[in-house]
């Protein structure tokens, strides 16, 4: 009897031992301190290098992490090229305008002659934007890194949020990934950087809702603006990827590529290009959040830090799962 006891002790410690392997690991900061030290170092030397020749490599890099993170996980598979028989992630419209890839693939060169085969491209792609809100805003932050590269990337899956949905289900879209409205509020104010096709806002401009008429809070002045820069008819289907730009936050101290809080003084004014940054105003909540930002921009440079950290933590693969792969392009033969 006492043998059986033993016997059966031993087999739930296995058990319990079994299971507990099978969790995939935490990220963890400066997982490659051993593996490839040099990694972290590498990323940020690269993403300096092309920023100082082009400042727009910032925003890009940024907006590349968002569009990873937001379908199936912080796992790379934006990167992955289609092939014959698939139609990748990058191929979905709201892909279509996506810039700066290859910076990536310049950071990944470099470290695979570092450390072959030990560095994630989804990896990359995270430190990547730590580094660019680093430059962009003085905006720093501890990464925990660790990710492994997904092998499914298919145009059909890609569901980010419009910039012209309302509130409530871009709030819906940030809380289907673990984000919640300090998230959303926050991360929406990196669109103070860079520009947008003057498609996205047509609508806004000329027929909101399709009453012919403009969103009927934007401020006078700014709707004037953004009417004589984006001309009626002027965007159709054939042309909508190359039609004109305008910034998406006409007054930002720090010009297009520099990341602060300068978005929500416009938002509170009815100036918010986009009518996604608009919509924070319909929101009680969003919109205290987005007058304390306003006011404190250290505070809106903490939050900031704080929900990259955690959008960069969402259904990534960890341990054993995924892969690392050798190209960030394609998945490993």
């Amino acid at each position: 009897m006492a043998l059986l006891r033993h016997f059966l002790l031993l087999l739930a410690l296995a058990v319990q031992a079994a299971a507990a392997s099978a969790v995939p690991p935490p990220l963890q900061l400066h997982f490659y301190a051993r593996s490839c030290p040099r990694a972290e170092a590498i990323v940020r030397r690269v993403v300096r290098r092309r920023a100082a020749q082009d400042r727009s490599v910032l925003p890009a890099l940024i907006r590349l992490h968002f569009h990873d993170c937001f379908v199936r996980g912080c796992d790379g598979s934006v990167l992955i090229d289609s092939t014959p028989s698939n139609a990748a992630e990058k191929e979905a419209p709201p892909n279509l305008t996506l810039r700066m890839l290859d910076v990536i693939d310049d950071v990944k060169a470099v470290v695979e002659k570092a450390c072959p085969g030990v560095v994630s491209c989804a990896d990359i792609v995270a430190l990547a934007a730590r580094d660019a809100a680093a430059m962009a805003g003085r905006v720093r932050y501890e990464l925990p890194t660790g990710r492994r590269d997904g092998t499914v990337s298919s145009a059909a899956e890609v569901n980010l949020p419009s910039p012209s949905v309302s509130f409530a289900e871009a709030l819906s879209a940030f809380r289907s990934i673990g984000l919640g409205v300090v998230d959303l509020t926050t991360l929406l104010g990196s669109h103070t950087m860079g520009f947008c096709h003057c498609g996205l806002i047509m609508d806004r401009l000329y027929n909101y809702n399709n009453t012919g008429a403009s969103y009927p809070t934007m401020d006078a002045g700014l709707l004037a603006t953004l009417r004589h820069r984006c001309p009626p008819h002027t965007v159709t289907p054939q042309n909508e990827s190359h039609d004109a730009i305008v910034p998406m936050n006409l007054v930002a101290p720090l010009g297009p590529f520099g990341l602060d809080n300068s978005l929500y003084p416009s938002v509170l004014a009815g100036r918010a290009v986009l009518q996604i940054d608009q919509e924070l105003t319909s929101s009680g909540k969003a919109r205290r959040i987005a007058a304390m930002f306003a006011a404190q921009p250290r505070n809106f440079q903490r939050h900031f830090a704080r929900s990259m950290v955690k959008l960069g933590s969402v259904n990534v693969l960890t341990g054993r799962q995924g892969e690392v792969r050798l190209n960030c392009r394609r998945v490993n033969s």
